[in-house]
């Protein structure tokens, strides 16, 4: 089968836009994608957001006005964001990257959907509570 190893696509370009607070990432084929901040702090893939398995996501909230203070390569296969929130856990893989920049729209609707479901607020944060300030159940 072609195309399942295929290498991930790798921006050639990926650029902070602090003012507009966006990240936009150029891939060789043209094609460009400005991701909010906001957007790609909420699917961050480490573990404390995403929990241990299906269910256990842990819904980011509060995080219309975060920023990304800087990016940091893991390696050849990864960016790590350090977001003004203090969080810096998450791994983006390109194909990660790729997957959000492509499938935005969706992605964020449904964040939407369920921030509204659970009246929740993208203004006021939910998830990041002092430490020691919430019973998780497992330690780290």
């Amino acid at each position: 089968m072609a195309g399942i190893d295929r290498e991930p696509p790798i921006p050639t370009e990926i650029t902070l836009h602090q003012k507009s607070r966006r990240l936009e990432l150029a891939y060789a084929d043209g094609q460009r994608f400005l991701l909010d901040f906001e957007y790609l702090r909420v699917f961050t893939p480490s573990a404390e957001a995403r929990g241990h398995g299906p269910g256990q996501e842990t819904l980011q909230t509060g995080k219309r006005g975060v920023g990304i203070e800087r990016i940091e390569p893991v390696g050849t296969y990864a960016l790590r964001f350090v977001y003004s929130d203090g969080h810096d856990s998450g791994l983006y893989s390109w194909d990660m990257l790729y997957n959000l920049a492509t499938h935005r729209e969706t992605l964020w609707a449904e964040y939407l959907n369920q921030i509204e479901r659970q009246g929740l607020s993208r203004d006021i944060d939910t998830t990041s509570r002092p430490a020691g300030g919430r019973a998780c159940g497992h330690h780290h």
